[in-house]
């Protein structure tokens, strides 16, 4: 944990628990780099954050300066969990609601949240006591006689601790005190924000970026660490926890139309769900200075190296543009995500013999972007990138795979009068790819009108003031409803 010290004559008393997971401030990206921007812009708000990790070697290792506002942080680490040792044999006795809560757990339902908080926070459960236990290995039994008959027993006993062990680990957490507990995931870390509002009686707001169920689900379908067998029930532990904090919110916000319907079919009540679209620094990149003619056309995308930005598909599919149109150059700019999946990307490179491609690490956006001509993303799963707004407020049009709420950027809401602004393919679609960036190579003239279409629309509807201005909103209703005590 991280305290700042600060003054005794700081005035501020609403103070607001972030809860974040993989991102935010150990590593760079669209989602770190917009929370970033959304505490400073906060600055009449004290925030802690409550982050979880990975691995506990990232404890306090931030990749970002706190802004001031930041008073405290609070760090958990999902390999902790692994270290947790059986303090003798559990004593505890279950009640029937206890053990219908666990059993419900179990089977990825909806089990009764309190009870367990109860369990593993108040009366301080050992996980490894009670994994270790014959009431789990009993409850157990009967799941696997019911529902997995015909799976190896030794399968689905180190499935389901693997499953359990994370989630009972914390909600054994200390739980930093907070007027309101705002996660930025479902997941993990709106299991924490579900904590905070239990053990201190505080609202809990939930923001997704994407769709954290939905984005697991297909790591999941492709993983070779899960046992094939239970892949369904990895699918259906993160929509448990989904539903969890999709009940227990008081808001629940999105950045697009279509992902609130997807919210909503998940089982979150309409009644609670907002759209906030992302929101930049217009002015920052507005006056970005076209790049002048020189024989080129450049290429940038700005993404991490990680599977889910599928940097090969973007590799290959500039190999096939490259026998087709002389003088194009690729830059890829952005940090390494995936030490691994990088390397991997290298290689690629190497053996396609590809010169025009330039791995440029992390740079500063709005110096580099004078170079480039237009620019192309080509995740799996993506929700409203930021780089694709920077790339229109700089009047640089876009190539995009259809994830997201990418079409919509690109084309415009039904209400939108400013035209196209670039064109999408369908996911790991290569050659749609490489045909979209070569019509784009083709015109100067159309990327030009293009790119000011992109300008017209973030200007429109995806400035940062406007953005700032509805979670303002969002937490001034909080504190109209619970009452905060204000200084």
């Amino acid at each position: 944990m991280v305290i700042r010290d600060w003054s005794s004559d700081v005035c501020s008393s609403d103070l607001i628990c972030l809860v974040l997971e993989g991102c935010y401030p150990y590593v760079f990206g669209g989602v770190s780099t917009w929370m970033h921007q959304y505490i400073n812009q906060m600055q009449e708000h004290e925030f802690v954050l409550w982050v979880i990790g990975a691995n506990a070697e990232k404890r306090g290792k931030f990749v970002y300066e706190l802004p001031e506002n930041v008073v405290e942080v609070h760090e958990v680490f999902l390999d902790d969990a692994l270290q947790v040792k059986e303090k003798g044999k559990m004593s505890h006795i279950f009640s029937e609601k206890e053990l219908e809560s666990l059993s419900e757990l179990m089977q990825m339902r909806r089990p009764d949240w309190e009870t367990l908080f109860s369990l593993y926070h108040d009366k301080h459960l050992n996980p490894m006591a009670f994994l270790k236990s014959e009431t789990f290995l009993d409850l157990l039994i009967k799941i696997c006689k019911e529902q997995y008959p015909y799976i190896a027993f030794a399968d689905a006993f180190h499935t389901m601790r693997s499953m359990l062990l994370p989630v009972l680990y914390l909600m054994g957490s200390e739980v930093p005190e907070a007027d309101v507990y705002h996660a930025i995931c479902t997941g993990y870390g709106g299991l924490l924000a579900c904590l905070g509002g239990y053990v201190h009686k505080k609202d809990v707001l939930l923001t997704e970026h994407g769709i954290y169920t939905r984005e697991r689900e297909e790591e999941i379908i492709r993983a070779k660490w899960v046992v094939p067998s239970f892949k369904k029930q990895w699918i259906a532990f993160f929509y448990m926890l989904s539903d969890m904090i999709y009940q227990r919110a008081f808001r629940v916000t999105c950045l697009f139309t279509n992902a609130m319907r997807t919210q909503i079919q998940m089982g979150c009540a309409p009644g609670k769900c907002r759209v906030i679209e992302n929101g930049i620094d217009y002015d920052r990149l507005s006056g970005i200075p076209l790049k002048e003619e020189d024989g080129w056309v450049d290429i940038g995308a700005v993404v991490r190296l990680a599977p889910i930005k599928d940097i090969k598909t973007m590799i290959y599919a500039f190999f096939e543009l490259s026998a087709h149109v002389k003088n194009v150059r690729l830059h890829i700019m952005g940090g390494v995500d995936d030490e691994e999946y990088a390397q991997e990307c290298y290689e690629l490179v190497k053996q396609l013999k590809l010169e025009n491609i330039i791995f440029t690490g992390r740079v500063d956006i709005v110096k580099y972007m004078e170079k480039l001509d237009f620019t192309i993303l080509t995740s799996i799963s993506e929700g409203q990138p930021l780089s694709v707004l920077e790339s229109f407020a700089a009047r640089r049009p876009c190539v995009t795979t259809d994830v997201g709420c990418c079409r919509e950027l690109l084309e415009g809401k039904e209400e939108d009068v400013y035209g196209k602004a670039g064109y999408y393919v369908a996911p790991m679609y290569r050659d749609g790819l490489a045909l979209a960036m070569e019509k784009m190579c083709e015109s100067r003239s159309r990327r030009l009108r293009m790119g000011k279409n992109g300008q017209a629309r973030v200007k429109a509807y995806y400035r940062q003031e406007r953005m700032i201005r509805l979670y303002r909103e969002l937490y001034e209703e909080v504190i109209q409803k619970s009452g905060w005590n204000r200084i």
